[in-house]
């Protein structure tokens, strides 16, 4: 008998901030992945904020470790990390981790 995990939400979310004189175009290269990271599979929440000081905080919340992996293959992403550094002052801080509070059926992302 085969048994079958049930998948657990994981989060991605951070900080980037731009280089001086790139907010805009750093802006648009982050909102381009909103609405196609959005649709993919396994994608349960995906938000972009602005913050007061420059910086942009990045909010994903996949259906699994493996829906986040096939997320950050997918050429879309790819093109978007080969672009970072242009636009990308120091290092993003970035952190995962495992949602632990449920997550509400049909939220919208």
């Amino acid at each position: 008998m085969t048994m079958t995990s049930t998948p657990v939400p994981v989060s991605l979310y951070g900080f980037l901030t731009p280089k001086t004189g790139h907010a805009a175009a750093f802006r648009k290269l982050l909102m381009d992945l909103v609405e196609p990271s959005r649709g993919h599979e396994g994608s349960l929440q995906y938000h972009l904020h602005e913050q007061e000081d420059g910086r942009f905080f990045l909010y994903e919340v996949w259906r699994s470790q493996e829906d986040l992996d096939r997320h950050n293959a997918t050429p879309l992403l790819r093109a978007f990390l080969a672009e970072l550094p242009e636009h990308l002052e120091g290092a993003p801080e970035v952190h995962t981790g495992v949602l632990r509070s449920a997550h509400p059926a049909g939220a919208g992302s």
